[in-house]
């Protein structure tokens, strides 16, 4: 009887402690999820080319689902970029309705107009990684883009700072080179 009865404890601790470990565990990648559609919906807001309000985020398991609706498969595209550079970012499933194709149906067959979107399509990518990265001052910073090549304007307060908002541009998808006219401003400290 008493080894029956310690069994039956110690099968309910282990229960207890197992759910307690799986509750824990959902409520962690629940938060995590939450943290990404934040940065999510922030980025589409900030990116002056996409229309925010018409396009909703949805995060399960670090995966983003895209819906809503957008003018051309440019902007679909670009929604798409702009999430998938986000960190903790799994993948996209996007589900966006292009419903304005006709629009810039011709523009989009040359390819100019396709360079200058994809370049619009970079300098957002970098300058949202830059706002989000918490060690680069990424408001001091002015991103211009012609033909795939990046150049970075402003005034950073250290070199590492400058190195770390380089490799950022470079480290973005369809950046072909990076140009740098960055500089370290130093500071003067009174005693």
């Amino acid at each position: 009887m008493k080894r029956t009865t310690c069994s039956l404890l110690i099968a309910a601790a282990l229960t207890t402690a197992s759910m307690s470990a799986n509750a824990e565990n959902e409520w962690s990648e629940r938060t995590k999820d939450a943290w990404i559609d934040g940065k999510a919906e922030t980025t589409l807001l900030f990116n002056g080319n996409l229309d925010s309000f018409d396009i909703d985020t949805d995060v399960n398991n670090g995966v983003v689902t895209l819906t809503g609706k957008v003018d051309t498969e440019v902007d679909k595209a670009l929604a798409e970029e702009l999430i998938l550079s986000l960190d903790g970012v799994e993948d996209v499933d996007n589900k966006l309705t292009v419903f304005n194709e006709d629009k810039a149906g011709e523009d989009d067959e040359t390819s100019e107009v396709m360079q200058t979107l994809k370049d619009s399509k970079v300098a957002s990518v970098v300058k949202t990684r830059l706002l989000f990265e918490s060690e680069v001052s990424g408001t001091d910073i002015n991103v211009e883009v012609e033909d795939g090549v990046v150049t970075l304007i402003g005034e950073l307060d250290s070199e590492a700072e400058l190195e770390l908002a380089v490799a950022i541009a470079e480290n973005t998808n369809d950046v072909k080179s990076v140009v740098s006219k960055l500089t370290v401003v130093q500071t003067i400290v009174k005693h």
